[in-house]
């Protein structure tokens, strides 16, 4: 969730792709009753730039995160009478949306990953520039740290994760050097993690990709959150309740996220038919329409605004069948 409220909302952030993306939702939304699931409301740029696009829609902003769900309260004040927020994982949106008593909606929005005032926040842990505690909880309330895994993950598990979720090269070397520093002292400071990082890969290979550290941090942050694990859990949950006529989109920034949104996506876009079937039943028929060609990704001009937009893939759809 790669969050920032525009300058007009007096919070020094800037929407990735805002236009884009309101423009995508906007049109499923302009009728009475019509529901749109900001499901990682963030600090609730996106959220506010929509109610503003469709005035006849009620909003439900879900997080994870309660601090980010105070600040987008505020954001959200001049439309208070129609948004509704929620402290929850965004898997759970079918259970958060029956105790409300919404069968079905419009509109979802996922923007996926870590947020801006998450990475801002010092405390938190998220940003390897910064020396800080190895947190990384998006729910502050969660049991597991990142320090937690780091001393007390075998080197065989810390290999996976670094191996899969920041498709870390040297993971194998970062996990041995890691537990063989915990010996000495347990990890507590992102900064140490760094240094071990930037010690632990070749200088060759330290040249080029900006920080060598940021797929490590990026790995232990979706191991805490279990962000890949949600992820796969939510796509389905949300095309349940999707209505016909309803849009999703999604906005993922890193190849992980990508690649399980288009697969949970296929098989709505392009349903396994036999070859040589004279008639296509209805079953067999697509339910799903692609918005967009692919996925969209930002321009340089969005970049040199946002640099945080640089990574970011859309796909978006329309149900079009039950």
């Amino acid at each position: 969730m790669t969050d920032h409220p525009s300058d007009s909302e007096g919070l020094g952030h800037v929407p990735v792709l805002l236009d884009r993306v309101v423009g995508l939702l906007a049109p499923a939304l302009m009728h009475p009753g019509a529901v749109i699931v900001d499901a990682t409301l963030g600090l609730g740029g996106h959220a506010a730039a929509v109610l503003r696009a469709a005035p006849e829609c009620h909003l439900v902003g879900i997080d994870r995160d309660t601090e980010a769900i105070e600040r987008a309260r505020a954001t959200l004040s001049a439309w208070r009478e129609r948004v509704t927020l929620v402290h929850a994982v965004y898997d759970e949106m079918p259970q958060v949306l029956a105790d409300l008593g919404i069968s079905d909606v419009q509109g979802i929005l996922f923007d996926l990953g870590v947020s801006s005032m998450q990475l801002d926040r010092t405390d938190r842990g998220f940003s390897y520039s910064q020396d800080a505690p190895l947190d990384m909880r998006m729910n502050p309330a969660g049991s597991v740290t990142a320090a937690d895994i780091l001393n007390g993950y075998s080197v065989a598990q810390l290999t996976r994760v670094l191996r899969e979720y920041g498709e870390e090269r040297y993971a194998r070397r970062i996990a041995q050097m890691i537990v063989k520093q915990r010996e000495e002292a347990p990890w507590s400071r992102s900064g140490r993690l760094v240094e071990l990082v930037r010690d632990a890969i070749p200088a060759p290979a330290r040249r080029t990709g900006g920080n060598p550290a940021k797929r490590t941090f990026q790995a232990l942050r979706i191991e805490v959150n279990d962000e890949l694990g949600v992820l796969k859990r939510a796509i389905p949950a949300a095309l349940e309740v999707l209505a016909v006529g309803g849009r999703l989109v999604v906005m993922s920034y890193q190849s992980l996220e990508d690649r399980i949104v288009k697969q949970a996506l296929q098989p709505g876009l392009h349903p396994d038919v036999p070859v040589g079937l004279p008639i296509v039943p209805d079953y067999l028929q697509p339910w799903l329409k692609d918005l967009v060609r692919g996925s969209i990704t930002a321009d340089a001009d969005e970049v040199a605004v946002n640099r945080r937009a640089a990574s970011v893939r859309v796909r978006a759809v329309e149900r079009i069948a039950a």
